[in-house]
């Protein structure tokens, strides 16, 4: 199994000061729309809360919504919607919606994570995380089949097909299988939380258990499906890139501190670890190390943490359409059949 689709994420960080929100959301717009030019199959956003450096959006339907309308090829995903602070039947009627908007364009990736503070905005800072997702998933999973939610009453609109476009984001291999057994898609993160005894493991190297984990419990039958995300960032020259990334790490750094969280970086080497950064040459060779990259049917780049600004990534989307992914043997939506591991 190899990469079929190539897709682009995009967090909507604000990372000048001066930037108001519909600066931010235009310039991602812009992003979506010269990806989908490109021939890039997928775009996704995430979801966060008050902190506009962290992420800048709090409402990916309505965004998405207006992409759609603006773009009528590229699939337009979440990765993800932080489901343990929603209202599942909320959601899955607002993802319904979208869907129909959209020519049923819409991948649906959920999980359970969040910034500290997100949750006690929400009420839920005690929460055990995991059994709020957990039972919130299984009540939209419910919505989006077509089953019963108060009396013989179902979701409307209906979104039956949606429910099989479903993805579920996770750290860990429990997690990974609990996806696999859904039947939903596997969607992995362009960083990893590092076991202290093996602080060096390359991204893929870790990667592996969830891969495995999540392929050993997929229903017989049911087609696999791996978004591997990856922090890609490509310029013209070495130095432009390594200069961006630099600054990048270090906005990203004080961003952490502030805010705490899953991210335990705290150099701006260990920031990049998981990036992959460079010109065309040098980033076409380091995916090609990537292992679990070679199991994924999505790949899926952003320039997080690096953020280099608009241009950049306008330049950063280009080049990895034109001189990076056919390098690895993608051949862009009018061709399938061969993977960019091919």
């Amino acid at each position: 199994m190899s990469p079929q689709r190539l897709g682009f994420f995009t967090r909507l960080v604000r990372t000048d000061a001066s930037e108001d929100a519909a600066t931010v959301y235009g310039q991602a717009l812009e992003q979506i729309a010269l990806a989908e030019r490109l021939g890039y199959e997928t775009a996704w956003v995430a979801q966060h809360h008050l902190d506009a450096q962290e992420g800048g959006l709090p409402s990916p339907f309505v965004f998405l919504a207006h992409a759609a309308a603006l773009n009528s090829r590229i699939r337009l995903g979440t990765a993800i919607v932080t489901l343990a602070l929603e209202d599942p039947i909320r959601v899955a009627e607002d993802a319904a919606v979208l869907d129909v908007l959209s020519g049923g364009r819409l991948e649906l990736g959920f999980g359970a994570g969040g910034s500290k503070h997100a949750f006690e905005l929400f009420g839920l800072a005690g929460a055990d995380r995991q059994q709020v997702y957990a039972d919130k998933l299984a009540r939209v999973t419910d919505a989006l089949a077509g089953r019963p939610l108060t009396g013989e009453r179902e979701l409307n609109p209906p979104a039956r097909q949606l429910r099989n476009r479903l993805w579920q984001a996770t750290f860990s291999p429990g997690g990974a299988r609990r996806a696999g057994l859904a039947g939903d898609g596997l969607l992995l993160s362009k960083a990893q939380p590092r076991d202290p005894a093996a602080p060096d493991a390359p991204l893929w190297e870790i990667q592996q258990a969830l891969v495995d984990a999540y392929l050993d419990a997929l229903p017989s039958g049911v087609e696999p499906r791996i978004g591997a995300s990856r922090g890609v960032f490509v310029a013209d020259s070495h130095d432009e890139a390594a200069a961006l990334a630099e600054q990048g790490a270090v906005r990203f750094l004080e961003l952490v501190r502030r805010n705490g969280g899953i991210d335990t970086a705290e150099t701006v080497a260990e920031v990049l670890r998981d990036s992959v950064v460079g010109t065309p040459d040098e980033v076409v060779e380091q995916l090609s190390a990537d292992v679990a990259l070679r199991h994924s049917t999505d790949f899926i780049v952003q320039v997080h943490p690096v953020d280099p600004g608009h241009e950049a990534t306008l330049r950063s989307i280009e080049l990895i359409a034109t001189k990076v992914a056919p390098r690895l043997g993608w051949a862009g939506p009018a061709v399938r059949g061969k993977g960019i591991h091919a």
